[in-house]
C-alpha cells in the first residue's frame, strides 16, 4: 500500500510548524534521531517504537502550545490513549533523523485525537502515519469534559 503524498512547506518561517501542500492541512514537526536501542533483530526500529515517537511528537505539540502534559496532569486532567493504529509503509534504521508531524483532529464532549505522519528526514518518505484517540479523565479516572485549554488549543491550532 502507498500513502497519498505529503508535501510539507515551512509554515511562516517557523520550522516547528509545516503546511502540506497536498491536503492544504497544518501540522506541528519535532526530530528525533533513531537509537540503537530502537531497533530489533532485523535492524530496522520495532514497530511499537513507533508509539513512542507518536508520544514524542504529542509532548513537542503540546510544549510548543504553551500547555505541557505536566500543566494538564497539575490541572486535574489526564488523557490516557483508548485507541491507536499505525499503518507502516517504510522501515527506519539505527541513527535515521526523522520528522515527527502531529496535529490535533477530532474532538468530541470527553473524547479528542491526534494524527500522525512520520517521514525520513533525508529522504522526506513516508514512513507511517496513525492517530491515538485520547479520553479526558479526572485523577480519580472518572472521564470528564475536555479542559478549556485544550479546547482552546484546537480551535486555535493554525489552519
Amino acid at each position: 500500500m502507498k500513502p497519498k503524498s505529503f508535501i510539507p512547506e515551512i509554515l511562516n518561517g517557523d520550522h516547528r510548524y509545516v503546511r502540506d501542500r497536498v491536503s492544504n492541512l497544518v501540522w506541528h514537526r519535532c526530530e528525533h534521531r533513531t537509537l540503537y536501542a530502537d531497533t530489533d533483530r532485523s535492524q530496522v526500529v520495532y514497530h511499537s517504537n513507533y508509539l513512542i515517537y507518536f508520544e514524542m511528537g504529542r509532548a513537542s505539540l503540546m510544549r510548543d502550545s504553551a500547555y505541557p502534559y505536566r500543566e494538564i496532569e497539575e490541572s486535574g486532567y489526564i488523557y490516557p490513549i483508548i485507541s491507536v493504529a499505525v499503518d507502516y509503509f517504510k522501515p527506519l534504521y539505527y541513527d535515521d533523523p526523522m520528522y515527527i508531524h502531529t496535529r490535533p483532529s477530532r474532538l468530541e464532549r470527553v473524547k479528542l485525537s491526534f494524527e500522525y505522519i512520520i517521514t525520513h528526514r533525508q529522504t522526506q518518505e513516508i514512513v507511517c502515519k496513525g492517530f491515538t484517540k485520547h479520553c479526558a479523565v479526572n485523577l480519580s479516572g472518572s472521564p470528564v469534559g475536555i479542559d478549556e485549554k485544550t479546547l482552546d488549543l484546537w480551535k486555535n491550532f493554525p489552519k
